[in-house]
């Protein structure tokens, strides 16, 4: 069973939620939090593999929330999705930076939740990723690159390849088809990658990827830069 944990200030969206999740057989709503404080509470409290966090909430908002989470050593492995309106949230990146694995726009259709719940519960890759790579991208661009850190040139020549690519939102089976790989080895190289840069998840990867300057936005692995708009947002090559 994956166990679920809804953050929302809002009674009907919890509800609505809910009603969704809850027809899975896989699925258990374990518990609701109206805020992130007592969202905070209740993960130490039920232990959820997942929770649907909105970022706007009264108090402890959902980024504080996330960040306490993901910093928590006993809440190690719970993931954290983040919920957004989507055109209004400049918090998102930084959810994602203080550990959220992903996030999904409010009015996302019910399968595509249902999809999303149990992809963020493996911590296998980034929710919507065409989206999420759109949005990281444009916030990206607006953070000044440091330069590669000690654990980005511990990495293999192979391992760097491998990185791009997860931050391009390959699923381990793209990677492995793309590098002629088998699938259990592109799973072994980017839990190795993880280890090395000391990254909680997948998302944590592809932040690590902009920021360090390792990919561009637009810009897909193989392929030259996309010509980025001056205004507005854009979706990268493949997306």
């Amino acid at each position: 069973m994956i166990k679920i944990l809804l953050a929302d200030d809002q009674r009907l969206v919890r509800a609505g939620f809910r009603s969704i999740l809850e027809d899975e057989d896989d699925f258990e709503v374990v518990g609701e939090a109206g805020d992130g404080e007592q969202a905070v509470s209740a993960c130490r409290t039920l232990r959820p593999d997942v929770v649907l966090m909105d970022i706007r909430m009264p108090g402890v908002d959902g980024l504080q929330a996330t960040r306490q989470i993901a910093g928590d050593p006993r809440l190690d492995g719970i993931r954290v999705v983040i919920l957004t309106t989507f055109d209004l949230d400049d918090y998102v990146y930084g959810a994602l930076r203080a550990g959220a694995t992903g996030f999904l726009v409010k009015d996302t259709e019910p399968e595509e939740l249902v999809h999303a719940v149990r992809v963020a519960a493996r911590g296998d890759a980034l929710i919507s990723p065409s989206v999420t790579r759109r949005l990281i991208a444009e916030f990206a661009v607006r953070v000044k690159a440091p330069e590669p850190g000690p654990r980005l040139k511990a990495l293999t020549d192979r391992e760097r390849e491998v990185m791009e690519l997860v931050a391009a939102g390959l699923t381990n089976d793209e990677i492995a088809a793309r590098l002629v790989l088998s699938p259990a080895t592109a799973k072994t190289h980017v839990s190795r990658i993880m280890t090395k840069v000391d990254a909680r998840d997948r998302s944590q990867l592809v932040v690590l990827a902009y920021e360090s300057g390792m990919v561009r936005p637009g810009w897909l692995t193989g392929r030259p830069p996309a010509k980025q708009p001056e205004r507005g947002g854009y979706d990268p090559p493949g997306a």
